[in-house]
């Protein structure tokens, strides 16, 4: 573009909503919460929650195959499920806050936890079939995230970043369960 084509920026020609910055000066007590009148804000807690589900139960299954894990590759595989299992609880963390802030409650409830999950839970004993179950998790979790990213769109972009970071974790946890799968 040469200097003259060019559509040039001005003060005015880009305007913050002054309305919009004043809603965000009251209600203090609600911290980072999405006004009530969203029409995403229920189902995004919705997804929040089968999310959390999800990272609950990969939790459990790693944990499940750190401390079960047997031959002569498990101390340093194990550590690896243990290693994932703290991140997945960092991820179950960052969800059940951020469901917070959004107004809803983060469900923990035990006795749903499998149905509302993406992924499995595994009691395989066998150190190969362990890492497989759990390449499948992270995959199906990857698959889950990316839609939902696609899903909330630009509806709520902290819950977007949200989810692409866990995404991003996700993702190498994949790689390095294949690298194990291969060895």
């Amino acid at each position: 573009m040469t200097p003259t084509t060019e559509k040039k920026i001005t003060r005015t020609s880009l305007k913050l909503d002054a309305k919009a910055l004043d809603r965000a000066k009251r209600s203090l007590d609600d911290g980072a919460v999405i006004d009530d009148k969203s029409p995403w804000r229920d189902d995004i807690i919705a997804l929040l929650n089968d999310s959390l589900a999800t990272e609950l139960v990969c939790i459990l299954r790693y944990k499940r195959h750190h401390f079960t894990a047997t031959g002569l590759s498990s101390p340093a595989i194990a550590n690896e499920f243990l290693v994932h299992a703290n991140e997945e609880q960092a991820h179950a963390d960052r969800l059940a806050a951020r469901i917070v802030q959004l107004g809803g409650e983060p469900d923990f409830n035990p006795a749903t936890l499998v149905q509302r999950s993406h992924a499995d839970y595994d009691e395989q004993l066998d150190l190969h079939s362990m890492i497989r179950a759990n390449l499948i998790a992270e995959r199906v979790a990857i698959e889950a995230y990316t839609q939902m990213i696609a899903l909330i769109g630009d509806k709520d972009h902290t819950t977007r970043r949200l989810i692409e970071q866990i995404l991003e974790q996700e993702q190498e946890h994949a790689d390095e369960l294949s690298d194990w799968m291969h060895k």
